[in-house]
This record gives C-alpha cells, sequence and structure tokens, in this order.
C-alpha cells in the first residue's frame, strides 16, 4: 500500500504521562539529534498494523534496557504498552523503540517505512567490525550507519563485517544465512553477533520441518556458490544476488521463495491495549 510522504516523528515518554512529541529546540533537542547517544534500540515493520514477531522484540529490547542499568521493569513494562497503543494500525511503517544514554529516557521515533526489497545486492569487500557493542542494539547505529553507506557507493545495499581473523559475521544492519547443500548454515553464536529476531524465527521453522542447522566459520569468499540470505526485520528475508567487490558467482534463490511467503504469513495484529 502506498501512503502519502509522512516526516518521522520523535515522541519521548514520562512515567504516568505516557508520550508526547519531544523537544525540537533547546539543550534537550540538541542531545537528541547528536549521533551515537543510544544505549539500546529495536524497530519492526508494521504493515496495517500487522507485525513479525513481535513479543520477541519486547523481550530483546526489555532485556537489553535491563543488562545495561537503565529504567525498572514496571516503567518498561509502562512505556512499551503506551508505545503499542501509539503504533499507527494502517499504512507501513518503521518505527524504533529508544532508550537514551545519560539521560535514560525512553523514546519512539515513529517513521514511514523504506521500499522494501525481496533480493540484495551485497559489497563483498568485508568491513572489520566497528561496533563497540555487538550483541546489543544501538550504541553502535552511526557506525553501521556509515558502513552501509560506503557499501551504496560500491553499488550495493548492504555490507558484511568481518571479524580480525577473516571470519564472517553478519551484515550492517542484517544477519546472514546460508545453504550447504541441505543445511541451512549461519555462524557460531560465540563469534560476537547481534540476536537476530528474524534469524531465531527462520531457525524455529527449520526445526518444524527436521532441518539440519549447522554452524559454521566461514569467510565472506567461502560462500561463492552458495544461496545466500540477509534477513532482518524490516524486509524479512532477501537472498542474495549480486556480490560487489569480489568475483562471487550466486546461484538461483530456490529456496527463499518459499521461505519468504511462509515468514510474510507470521505476521499477526498488534494488540488492542484499549480493549
Amino acid at each position: 500500500m502506498t501512503q502519502p510522504a509522512v516526516a518521522e516523528r520523535l515522541l519521548a515518554w514520562t512515567p504516568g504521562q505516557g508520550l508526547a512529541p519531544a523537544p525540537t529546540t533547546g539543550p534537550a533537542a540538541a542531545v537528541r539529534t547528536a549521533g551515537g547517544h543510544l544505549l539500546v534500540a529495536d524497530s519492526w515493520l508494521v504493515r496495517e498494523g500487522r507485525v513479525r514477531a513481535f513479543d520477541r522484540h519486547r523481550d530483546r529490547f526489555l532485556r537489553s534496557c535491563t543488562e545495561c542499568g537503565g529504567p525498572a521493569l514496571d516503567q518498561l513494562t509502562a512505556f512499551w504498552r503506551d508505545m503499542t497503543a501509539a503504533l499507527p494500525r494502517t499504512g507501513e511503517w518503521f518505527p524504533r523503540v529508544e532508550l537514551a544514554a545519560g539521560s535514560l529516557e525512553l523514546r519512539l521515533l515513529l517513521r514511514p517505512a523504506p521500499p522494501l526489497g525481496t533480493a540484495v545486492r551485497v559489497w563483498a569487500a568485508g568491513q572489520l567490525d566497528p561496533r563497540t557493542v555487538p550483541r546489543r542494539k544501538g550504541p553502535d547505529l552511526d557506525a553501521l550507519a556509515r558502513v552501509r553507506r560506503r557499501a551504496i557507493t560500491e553499488g550495493a545495499d548492504e555490507a558484511v563485517l568481518i571479524g580480525s581473523s577473516g571470519v564472517l559475521l553478519e551484515g550492517a544492519t542484517t544477519s546472514v544465512l546460508w545453504w550447504e547443500d541441505d543445511t541451512l548454515c549461519l555462524p557460531p553464536p560465540r563469534l560476537p553477533l547481534l540476536p537476530g529476531v528474524t534469524t531465531a524465527l527462520v531457525q524455529d521453522r527449520a526445526r518444524a520441518l527436521a532441518l539440519r542447522i549447522a554452524h559454521r566459520e566461514r569467510t565472506v569468499a567461502e560462500l561463492d556458490g552458495h544461496e545466500v540470505w540477509l534477513v532482518n526485520a524490516l524486509h524479512g528475508i532477501r537472498p542474495v544476488t549480486e556480490w560487489t567487490g569480489r568475483p562471487m558467482t550466486t546461484p538461483p534463490a530456490v529456496r527463499a521463495p518459499e521461505w519468504q511467503q511462509w515468514l510474510n504469513g507470521t505476521a499477526e495484529r498488534l494488540p488492542d491495549i484499549n480493549s
């Protein structure tokens, strides 16, 4: 569904008062517009009031806030309730919940969803992982955005991150999965990886289908000739259809269409907070 152009809005949460537009002037606004001031962030796609794995996003956000000394659980729960009620039930949106550093302010960034993709071109040069807190989404968003902008200048949509040994980790905004014969593969959890919500859904389905899942260390070059997927909460599953910056081949993504259809079907209606 195409919706009119809408500006994003930042809403700040106050206990007992709920969400209200954040100030656009003054010291508080200056802090909000500066880069690198998020302790925690989480985001997901909302399409006509439906979301995939909304509870899992809630659990990850609350857990991350608690781990970094954020507000008490009762405040986090109240914020989540007010935030859920504020999410639009029509149109396509890509909201982000935030915990700000310093003030520990809880916020909701309401923003329209960007165009969605069903395939992806990847800059295969391999960027050394720039993150300082790889297992928590939020603190490194600015650094990852710079990596992705560089990938775009190289004719790609996304970049892959590698460790100091050259082993593949994940994408700047995605998790990486691939197929070796009939085995669904992904990097080992001992590596510095963000716990991806969409990756967990895919693994759950693979287990339900009795498919083999393997955690394997691979370099980017070792993905040559394999069906590779980049997955996240915005685009879902996107097979890699082109590698740039390295001579690599991409076979037909024979598995992706059926899995994409399944994943789209997992979206559920947002809860009616007022009922």
